[in-house]
This record gives structure tokens, C-alpha cells and sequence, in this order.
């Protein structure tokens, strides 16, 4: 690895993490010695990327630090194409939409050395499988999930038994033929998951549920680790 795309991989270590990285852990990652990494971090520091911490405890990278968003490596623009390609198969008509305009953003802003990577690719998706229609606007539904609003539907079970219910949504998960709606819900007094393709009728209220998106995302995720046993 080039020295400059190493000192470029440390910014990124320590942007991603919300801890402080020790110079062992920056070092197994890299593959090269922690004496490298120590000085591969001071001269960081020497150049004014504001990187706070000392040997022994870790590095943290200090607030408000920026780079240009795409100064990507071979295998970030890689990542980025192929999960982009399994959106546009895959996703909503909107978020298709989106991932097939991220392609092209990433064309036209990337050096030409790199764009052999996007015209000769050493990575794909298979083909989609064909998608059961939702019944429910999903775009519309993210846009509630990021504001805290509640839904009212109209929903049919596995059995076919019918159910109204309101629902603060959490957040929708995208599989090869279908989409699933994880929620609170307000007639279980607990969390419960629905499938797109079984909501008869989607009403978008405009009362909110006064919880903070995050605070609720993390209480659903600590009840799914629970229940399977991680915690």
C-alpha cells in the first residue's frame, strides 16, 4: 500500500469509528508495524488533521474534520456500485431511482484511472426476483419513519385474518421479493413486523408519536437482540 493511500485509510479508520482506535488495532488492519502507525499519525498531526489521543489508549479524529466525499479507493467505489445495482433491482421506484443516479455521480467525479473499475467491474447482483406489489407507498413511508409520524393500516395476516392498527414506523427492510415494515404498534403494545404486500390500505397521519426516531430504532433493535438471545 502507498503511503499516502495508508495515511488516507487512518482518516477513514477513525472516522468510522465512535471510539478511540489504538495503533495495534490500526496496524492489524493495515498490515504493517505499530511503529509505522505512530508515525504515520504524527505526521497527520503535523499536517493539521486535528487527530487527538496518545499511544497506549487510542486516536479519536476531532470534530468538524472533512475530506472531498469521493476520494475513494478501488474497493469503496466497488462497494458503493454493488449495493447500488442491488437497489436499483431491488428498491422502491424511488430509491431505484436514487442508486441509479449515485452510479452516475460516482462516474463523473471519480479520476479516469478509476473508472475502468466501473466499466469493467469484477463484481455484480444476480437478476431481481419478480417483487410482490406493496401496499403501501414506501417513499411516503420513509419520509414518515425520518419524522416520527404514525400510519393507520389496514392489514391482512398470513391466515388472511383482517386488522387495523396504528403504527409508528421504524424502519423497512428490503428483501429479493419483497419488503418488510418494522413499527411499533399501538393495538400490541409492542413491536411487530408487516409485509408490504399485505397492507390492503396505508393512511399517513400527521400526529407524531413523540419519540426521537433513534431512541425508538434502538429500543427495537435491543428487543430483537433479546429475543434472539444475544443479550
Amino acid at each position: 500500500m502507498r503511503r499516502a493511500d495508508r495515511l488516507f485509510q487512518i482518516i477513514q479508520l477513525l472516522r468510522r469509528s465512535s471510539r478511540p482506535v489504538t495503533a495495534r488495532e490500526m496496524a492489524g488492519e493495515l498490515e504493517v508495524s505499530v511503529r509505522t502507525v505512530y508515525r504515520d499519525v504524527a505526521d497527520l498531526i503535523g499536517q493539521r488533521v486535528p487527530i487527538q489521543g496518545e499511544a497506549g489508549f487510542g486516536y479519536v479524529l476531532g470534530a468538524g474534520y472533512d475530506m472531498p466525499p469521493l476520494m475513494l479507493t478501488a474497493d469503496e467505489i466497488e462497494a458503493a456500485v454493488l449495493g447500488a445495482q442491488w437497489v436499483a433491482g431491488r428498491g422502491d421506484p424511488a430509491l431505484a431511482n436514487a442508486a441509479r443516479d449515485l452510479i452516475a455521480k460516482i462516474a463523473a467525479a471519480i479520476p479516469d484511472e478509476l473508472r475502468p473499475i466501473l466499466a469493467e467491474p469484477t463484481t455484480g447482483t444476480g437478476r431481481p426476483h419478480a417483487q410482490l406489489a406493496d401496499g403501501i407507498d414506501i417513499a411516503r413511508t420513509r419520509r414518515w419513519i425520518r419524522e416520527g409520524r404514525k400510519i393507520r393500516l389496514a392489514y391482512r395476516d398470513e391466515s388472511g385474518a383482517a386488522s387495523e392498527r396504528v403504527i409508528w414506523p421504524i424502519v423497512i427492510g428490503y428483501f429479493n421479493d419483497r419488503r418488510t415494515l418494522a413499527a411499533w404498534c399501538e393495538l400490541r403494545g409492542d413491536f411487530r413486523h408487516f409485509r408490504a404486500d399485505r397492507v390492503a390500505a396505508a393512511t399517513f397521519l400527521d400526529d407524531r408519536h413523540g419519540e426521537r426516531p433513534a431512541a425508538l430504532r434502538q429500543r427495537w433493535m435491543r428487543t430483537i437482540r433479546r429475543k434472539a438471545g444475544d443479550i
